[in-house]
Parts: structure tokens; C-alpha cells; sequence
């Protein structure tokens, strides 16, 4: 079910990006918030998380401190050459099932040092720094 409000920087959700065209991101898949739009109160800035580390390490991929998604034990990677504004209707909070195989949702939230990490990474990835 989409989100109604619009989450705060630094929460980590689900976003499915069916619809876009290879090679753009085609799947869902967590998000941190980067930013709230400041004039449209259904948009927010992302920047997707993955498991799979970069093949070759670049100065816009941030290697988490710690892994936001709780049912994960990978090491977790801000891919922040792929910044997307996505309508909150994209959005959802993290699933996963817990030991007793019950559905939990949840909206994590990364700290500080990951969320400036991955702000100075996306202004390397868009030559702003």
C-alpha cells in the first residue's frame, strides 16, 4: 500500500520502479530519503540501497556502516549515481518476515555519518563537488 505522507530524510522504504526502461532501475527496492520536495508534498529525492557491491568501487557508491534492513546481513551499498524524485504512490514501508514468520513493517532510518556519506557521494556522481 503507498505511503500517504511523506517520509523524512533518512528513512529507508521500498520503491518500485516498474514502469521505467532498462537501463534505469526496473524493480523494487529499498530507498533511502534524501530529500522532501519543497513544493509538492507527494514527491521525494531517493537514492537506492543494494546488497551487491559495485563491481568497481567509485567515488558515488557509500558502503553503509552499519545495514539498515533488518532482515539483512550483507553488507549494504548507497548506489548514489542513481538519484530518482519518485511520487510517494512508488513507495512503501521495508517488509520482511520475522522469526516467527510474521510480517513486520517498519521504517529504518540510517544515522548521520551514512546520510552525509551518501550526500557528498551524489554530489560527486552530479559533478556539484
Amino acid at each position: 500500500m503507498p505511503l500517504k505522507y511523506q517520509p523524512k530524510e533518512k528513512v529507508v522504504v521500498m520503491c518500485d520502479f516498474s514502469g521505467f526502461v532498462v537501463p534505469e532501475m526496473v524493480k523494487t527496492r529499498p530507498v533511502v530519503v534524501l530529500a522532501k520536495h519543497k513544493h509538492n508534498s507527494k514527491l521525494v529525492t531517493v537514492v537506492p540501497l543494494s546488497t551487491t557491491a559495485p563491481l568497481e568501487l567509485e567515488e558515488h557508491h557509500h558502503e553503509m556502516s552499519e545495514n539498515p534492513l533488518p532482515d539483512k546481513v550483507e553488507v549494504c551499498w548507497a548506489k548514489c549515481d542513481m538519484v530518482y524524485t519518485v511520487s510517494l504512490d512508488r513507495l512503501d514501508r521495508y517488509k520482511y518476515r520475522d522469526a516467527a514468520g510474521e510480517r513486520v513493517y517498519v521504517a529504518p532510518s540510517i544515522g548521520d555519518e551514512d546520510f552525509e556519506a551518501i550526500r557528498v557521494a551524489v554530489m560527486c556522481a552530479l559533478r556539484l563537488r
